[in-house]
This record gives structure tokens, sequence and C-alpha cells, in this order.
């Protein structure tokens, strides 16, 4: 497997995936969290652009998306709980693997690979979103609260460091 900046060329793998993750979570029990077309296009080619966009891929076959950034999110500053330590951070969002068997275990593989990028790295997920409440807590991240997105919603707070 090789992770990897996505490019333009990369779009029409990327939107697959989300439609696939979107799909599979209103199938089990977390139908609010990404809606109709979340993430929209127009958000995953600005991550493009900004060089924020990764790609896992294997055999040269896009099999993962994520967001990768080290840049403080806004999101964060404010959190009921508490972060396990105020030091730089990497801050990952909108991963989602293709449904395949292929992609089995390539959701650890990414949120590793981010932490080996800087070992101090938040999260955040849907309460609903089981699966990956699971997997964030297997690779020891550690819940620390609940933030807001900018519309509201929130979010349980994961860090790992």
């Amino acid at each position: 497997m090789n992770i990897r900046k996505s490019t333009p060329a990369d779009l029409p793998a990327i939107l697959d995936i989300y439609r696939a993750a979107r799909e599979f979570m209103q199938q089990n029990g977390n139908p609010n969290q990404w809606k109709q077309n979340h993430p929209p296009q127009d958000a995953v080619e600005a991550d493009i652009r900004s060089g924020e966009s990764y790609v896992c891929e294997c055999d040269g076959q896009v099999l993962a998306v994520f967001y990768f950034s080290t840049t403080p999110d806004p999101t964060y500053a404010k959190i009921d709980g508490a972060w396990l330590n105020n030091q730089p951070y990497a801050v990952v969002h909108r991963i989602a693997r293709a449904q395949t068997p292929a992609a089995k275990g390539i959701g650890a593989f990414c949120l590793n690979w981010c932490y080996q990028q800087l070992p101090n790295t938040r999260i955040d997920t849907h309460k609903d979103n089981i699966p990956m409440v699971r997997l964030l807590e297997n690779l020891g991240f550690q819940q620390c609260g609940i933030i807001w997105l900018a519309n509201g919603e929130e979010r349980l707070a994961f860090h790992r460091a």
C-alpha cells in the first residue's frame, strides 16, 4: 500500500469512495453524519488544490481517501472536555475507504501513517459512527470530549499523543 497526495485525476475514484461510504453509514446505523452529498465535490477539489487530500492505493487502485493537515483546526479550539496536550498537532478529516475486500484494514493503515507524520493527532467523528469509534480506540486514540462543527453539530473528539 502506498499513500500519496491526491491529484485532480483521482477525483472520480475519491467521489466514488465517498458515495459508497455514505451508503455504508446509512445502512449501518449512522444516517446523519454524511448526508446526501457530503463531502461536496467543491470541498474535495479544494482539499486537492491545498495539498491536504491524500489517497491510499494498492496496485494502482485508489482504495482510501483522507484529509490530513498540520494547520490547527478552528473547530478544535473549543472542546467540552480537554485535549491530551496543547502541542502542535495534525488533524485528520473525511477519511473513507472503498467498500471492497481489498480495502479491509486500510483505515488503520492510513491513520497510523498520519500519526507517523506527526505523533500528536486529532480527529473527530459522529457518535453514531461506531465502526470509526472502535477503530480509533483500537489504534490508541483517546476520547477527549465533544467539539462542535461550524454548523452547530457535535462530534466526539479523539486525540492520540
